[in-house]
């Protein structure tokens, strides 16, 4: 009877087992836990990814001298013309862990899905966006290799040069442009643009309009072949069109989050800004700034002290730290430096202010350009600098209600500041980096290829260089990436700040 009890229970065991088996992998699945993401989705994090970095604010925006804090440490740069490579590093980083990582995986897994090409497209563009930014900032970058560890399990790319990666982006950005298809799959979960194809086109045509005017230097005959396909093309000519990164509370706008918190008293419009804009008695200074009148600290910087009368606006003078900025506002008759005007943190930095990528403003003044060098033959140099004004200033109130521009005053300022078809280039290119304020990269880039506005040097006594040419590379790139970082700055120039990228002759 013991043997027989023992065998039973031998077998209930075994069975029970094989019941426990044959379900186990169904009971060990995690059916909540997204095994796939959309491709569209990673798009729109590559999107989202393509917002500029605190470190934008500091040297881009600083080296064009539009906006800069007197106090040192983590905020050092541009306010003194020196390297810092925790900031240097964060548009690096951030494009090629939020961007590129996501446009990289997006294109391989969809090489064999023609029934998605438009969303392919849309990839190639914004890709060729976040490449571009990066190589006007750093120069030579990890282009062809670059963002391929995951797919080909390079995880030490080679560094390419600017004029190689130029060459390919305006391959790309034609073709990917020119394979949109209207007739296809609309991707209308896309943030930027919903799925609209005609704008993701208008899109792709506006930088390869940038990506063109940036040869005006090298190879002008190349830009004028690549302008006029892109004006033919064509591009962004409206502020509903504008390629901008919408944000809200729950995805805040970078450096508007950045100015909102520890640093909200610490940056200030520069002197050479604020007094360009008041010269001209520009009714965006009034749109753009605040003064906080008689604020002796950051906590007196508060709305009842507010004021946006352009008349009260003063800009800091640049080369000061913080024992330099107090006699400075001594010297001008405020209270503390915390009287300076600052680009106003609740209407055009406020977190939930959209991240512009290119602008109808600017791709008329690029226009305006290009008609003064003869490479498009329609319209007038004076139509497009005139639209290009206009855009900006209406613009604006696509920010915040409160930054909004009477067509009036627009009218008033056109007609008392008309264009001047004998300083041409001048005119066009200073209104641009007007246009490009708060697109730091984008002012960056344009100044150092026009050479407009006529800024003078940092005057800074411990600065490094007279102008910041580029950003240096990452010390995390230095360490790992040794080997390929070093051939490129062989064959470019020294990793510091005065070294110029390619194009910049």
């Amino acid at each position: 009877m013991k043997k027989i009890s023992k065998y039973i229970l031998i077998i209930l065991v075994v069975l029970y087992s094989s019941a426990c088996d044959s379900n186990f992998d169904e009971l060990n699945t995690n059916k909540v836990s997204a095994t796939s993401i959309d491709p569209a989705f990673q798009l729109n994090a590559a999107i989202v990814g393509c917002a500029y970095p605190n470190g934008s604010l500091v040297y881009d925006m600083g080296v064009v001298q539009q906006i800069v804090t007197p106090n040192s440490g983590l905020v050092s740069g541009a306010n003194y013309n020196q390297d810092n490579r925790t900031l240097t590093q964060e548009l690096w980083q951030g494009y090629y862990r939020n961007v590129i990582k996501n446009t990289r995986d997006v294109i391989v897994r969809l090489e064999e899905d023609q029934t998605r090409s438009n969303l392919m497209q849309m990839t190639r563009i914004i890709q060729a966006f976040a490449f571009m930014v990066l190589t006007d900032d750093y120069g030579s970058i990890p282009y062809f290799e670059g963002g391929k560890g995951y797919s080909d399990q390079i995880y030490l790319p080679v560094y390419d040069s600017q004029e190689a990666i130029y060459t390919d982006l305006i391959k790309e950005l034609t073709e990917a442009t020119a394979g949109l298809n209207v007739s296809g799959t609309l991707e209308t979960a896309d943030v930027l643009y919903n799925g609209d194809v005609e704008k993701w086109r208008s899109f792709g045509y506006s930088l390869l309009l940038r990506a063109g005017m940036r040869l005006s230097k090298v190879d002008p005959n190349r830009a004028a072949q690549v302008v006029q396909a892109a004006v033919q093309g064509g591009v962004i000519l409206n502020n509903s069109d504008n390629a901008a990164i919408r944000h809200d509370p729950n995805y805040t706008n970078p450096i508007g989050n950045f100015l909102n918190a520890t640093e909200a008293s610490n940056f200030y419009l520069t002197e050479p800004f604020v007094n360009y804009l008041k010269n001209t008695n520009d009714p965006r200074l009034s749109a753009i700034a605040v003064t906080y009148v008689g604020a002796k600290s950051g906590p007196e910087q508060i709305p009842e002290n507010e004021t946006y009368d352009a008349d009260v606006h003063i800009g800091i003078p640049m080369g000061n730290d913080n024992a330099g900025a107090v006699k400075a506002a001594s010297d001008l008759g405020l209270v503390s430096f915390y009287e300076f005007a600052q680009a106003d943190r609740r209407r055009v930095t406020k977190n939930t202010a959209p991240n512009f990528l290119v602008t109808a403003s600017q791709n008329y003044l690029l226009m305006a350009e290009a008609r003064e060098r003869g490479w498009i033959n329609t319209g007038t140099v004076e139509e497009y600098y005139t639209a290009g004004v206009r855009a900006h200033m209406n613009q604006l109130g696509t920010i915040d209600e409160a930054s909004d521009i009477a067509a009036s005053e627009v009218n008033q300022y056109l007609e008392e500041n008309p264009f001047d078809p004998s300083n041409a280039l001048e005119q066009i290119n200073t209104q641009y980096w007007v246009s490009s304020f708060l697109n730091g990269p984008e002012a960056f880039a344009n100044f150092r290829r026009s050479g407009y506005p006529d800024l003078l040097p940092n005057p800074y006594p411990g600065r490094e260089v007279e102008f910041i040419n580029r950003l240096t590379y990452p010390n995390s790139e230095i360490s790992v990436n040794s080997e390929n970082v070093s051939a490129a700055i062989s064959a470019q120039g020294p990793d510091n700040l005065a070294t110029k990228v390619w194009w910049d002759k």
